[in-house]
């Protein structure tokens, strides 16, 4: 699901999300985990790593709103999906490395948003198994128009 066809060396960060796009970003994500009926703290953060937006669906457990802030920082911070780190991580060897460095949540559920080669923020989620929050992260991502 975290498939990602551009090395994160070619992107540049971009102007910041807007409100009205995180506003999508954020809809879309509920949209996905209610049609699911997953319960799931979203967030969106801008290009310099400040959350715009963030929504938590009725009955989440309040520990998925700082991580799904924390998949959202990592994201854009690193330019690549959290996923990314997270299978570092599991690789084991040098890539436990990840684990020594500051302000990276290694869980799969973080996106960056992406304008052409350009990052303008990241969308994080949390409150399922990773792999169903990175689902939910993809589907706000592919609504940013």
């Amino acid at each position: 699901m975290d498939s990602f066809d551009v090395s994160p060396f070619d992107l540049r960060y971009g102007p910041p999300i807007t409100l009205a796009e995180a506003k999508i970003v954020l809809e879309a994500a509920e949209q996905a985990a209610q049609a699911r009926g997953w319960q799931v703290a979203v967030a969106v953060v801008d290009s310099g790593g400040t959350l715009v937006a963030l929504h938590r669906v009725d009955h989440t457990q309040i520990g998925s709103v700082a991580v799904a802030i924390a998949k959202a920082e990592t994201a854009n911070n690193f330019k690549r999906p959290s996923k990314m780190l997270e299978d570092a991580v599991t690789a084991g060897g040098q890539g436990l490395r990840v684990l020594a460095t500051p302000g990276i949540t290694p869980l799969e559920g973080g996106v960056p948003l992406l304008r052409g080669q350009h990052v303008i923020g990241a969308v994080g989620v949390s409150g399922m198994r990773s792999e169903q929050d990175a689902e939910v992260a993809h589907a706000g991502a592919a609504a940013l128009p």
